[in-house]
């Protein structure tokens, strides 16, 4: 029976490339560390093109995905659709709506991913933005944590936080870090105007990039006794507090 974290694969050379070639939408792709030659370069290629991850990793790890012949290269093909951080941003424009993005930073939690994808379309959000590096792949498991919500929402991906950044405030979209340490208690923050919210790795938090170039810190005040939140529960704070003042807003 296959595991619920599984995903469909692509096994070999020729079956990844020419899925590449193709457009077909791959979730990640595992390559040997010591893989060379024609097609592997053309495979890579096309993956950052694209914006697929790659994962350079031992044969061990392609011998459990697989006891196919894999000649190195095996691909998980993705259950989701992904869409250009443009794309979903002018598409929620033309809809007439005001922008409200999710960012995850360095969230590899495959649960939790889902978690937020969930919370993020219960409040509001149109889209859930994830960097090629550092990012949970969209399994089955994140399917259904999201129930369903990673289905519906806007999935977009994109090579960097950096490039993710500067299409955002290209479009008048300001990013808006989250830090315990932030200046800015999220009920003051204003919520209102077209934004995108960066959420953290719980252990790491945001990135330096992402406090240095954010265009506000903000906070969630906790008990000063104790100040530990699941990234998910965080980000559903957040974005309760986002909706709360765009329906008052409305009035």
């Amino acid at each position: 029976m296959r595991k619920s974290h599984s995903l469909p694969l692509l096994i070999g050379r020729k079956p990844v490339l020419e899925a590449l070639q193709q457009g077909a939408t791959i979730e990640k792709i595992f390559i040997l560390r010591s893989a060379s030659g024609e097609e592997i370069g053309d495979i890579k290629k096309l993956a950052k093109d694209r914006n697929v991850p790659i994962s350079q990793v031992p044969v061990e790890k392609l011998n459990n995905l697989t006891k196919a012949q894999h000649q190195g290269v095996v691909a998980w093909t993705s259950l989701l659709e992904y869409v250009e951080l443009q794309d979903a941003i002018s598409h929620v424009v033309e809809q007439g709506e005001l922008p409200l993005f999710v960012l995850l930073d360095g969230v590899t939690d495959t649960r939790n991913v889902g978690a937020i994808a969930r919370t993020a379309l219960c409040c509001g959000a149109q889209g859930v933005i994830l960097p090629t590096s550092s990012s949970a792949s969209l399994t089955e498991e994140a399917i259904k944590t999201s129930a369903g919500a990673l289905r519906k929402i806007l999935l977009c991906r994109i090579p960097s936080i950096q490039q993710a950044i500067d299409v955002l405030r290209l479009n008048g979209i300001r990013v808006m870090g989250t830090q315990m340490q932030g200046s800015v208690p999220v009920y003051e923050a204003d919520l209102t105007e077209p934004c995108c919210i960066v959420m953290g790795a719980e252990d790491t938090g945001i990135s330096k990039d992402v406090i240095r170039r954010a265009d506000t810190l903000i906070r969630i005040p906790m008990n000063a006794q104790f100040d530990s939140l699941n990234v998910s529960v965080a980000t559903g704070m957040l974005l309760y507090e986002a909706m709360r003042q765009r329906k008052l807003s409305e009035k």
